[in-house]
């Protein structure tokens, strides 16, 4: 196994595994999670859609690479998506609900992005880290595909989380510290950005839930999937685990809001530095294939076959 396929296997593995750590915890305070849990380190269940959404990424960059286009995207939503979708898209978030809606309605990105009102959400950065694993070392060439699935389903700081995501998996994958892989992720968005601001905000404060919710967290919304706040607590969570696996996501599920996702960028920021054996063995073996339960199309695809495929393309 060559060292680019470990980290790729690393990678979405610990994604799926952060998604399915942090599931049960989605929405909740930490407090909450320390009066249930102490620490949440075991896998209750599943995943969500995060790991179903990044299959599904990868599955884009598979068939596409490089030339890879918002048509492309919005091609692959009306032809593999739209048409298993009987009633509600159970688990998706609002701006692929959105963007369906949009889709169905015969708009094109990136107006399928800008309609509806959930353009900042992280439903971008929870499926970024294919595009990470695809450009290992060049964090700008990751930023400049996801950008183009961005522009389907949303806008502004949605994009911009999940470009920087995307950039620090790309440098993790090349070996770069969490740091340095930080640091790719904020150069390839605007440093005046709600998102760089969050992060920025965030990472002297990485060892403080405490204040790291009060300096980022946007409570007179009533959802929590905003990106600026969800991948800042990622990257916070990552640093604060000096790039660990187990112990960068088990921090990032104690924070809470959307915990599942953050897990997920943590896990898979993490796992592409340290590998396949990064990964806590008694999380692996809990990550079974996608269910489809979110994304039909996805069903009965492990990650690490994903993973596999990914880097036979590099």
């Amino acid at each position: 196994m060559t060292l680019t396929q470990d980290r790729a296997r690393g990678c979405l593995l610990g994604l799926a595994a952060g998604d399915a750590l942090g599931a049960p915890a989605e929405n909740m305070e930490p407090a909450q999670i320390a009066a249930r849990w102490g620490r949440l380190t075991e896998i209750e269940g599943g995943g969500t859609d995060d790991t179903e959404y990044a299959i599904f990424a990868a599955s884009l960059l598979v068939r596409h690479g490089h030339a890879l286009t918002s048509q492309d995207v919005a091609d692959a939503y009306r032809g593999e998506i739209i048409p298993s979708v009987v009633g509600p898209m159970k688990g998706a978030g609002f701006s692929e609900l959105g963007t369906v809606q949009a889709l169905r309605r015969g708009l094109e990105p990136p107006m399928t992005g800008m309609v509806h009102a959930h353009g900042w959400s992280d439903g971008l950065a929870m499926r970024a880290a294919p595009y990470g694993i695809f450009c290992p070392g060049d964090p700008a060439e990751a930023a400049r595909l996801i950008r183009q699935d961005g522009l389907v389903s949303g806008e502004g700081e949605g994009i911009n989380g999940g470009m920087a995501v995307a950039a620090a998996v790309a440098a993790a994958m090349a070996g770069a510290t969490p740091e340095e892989a930080v640091d790719a992720g904020l150069a390839v968005i605007p440093a005046d950005s709600w998102t760089a601001r969050t992060v920025t905000r965030a990472r002297p404060l990485r060892d403080s839930p405490e204040r790291l919710h009060e300096a980022v967290v946007i409570r007179h919304y009533p959802w929590t999937d905003l990106a600026p706040e969800a991948v800042a607590l990622a990257f916070a969570a990552y640093l604060h685990g000096d790039g660990e696996v187990e112990e960068s996501v088990t921090y990032a599920v104690s924070l809470g809001r959307d915990a599942d996702t953050i897990g997920a960028i943590a896990g898979a920021l993490s796992g592409a530095g340290r590998g396949e054996g990064g990964v806590p063995r008694r999380w692996a073996e809990r990550i079974g294939p996608a269910t489809g339960k979110c994304l039909p199309v996805v069903a009965g695809k492990h990650v690490l076959d994903v993973a596999d495929e990914l880097a036979r393309g590099l």
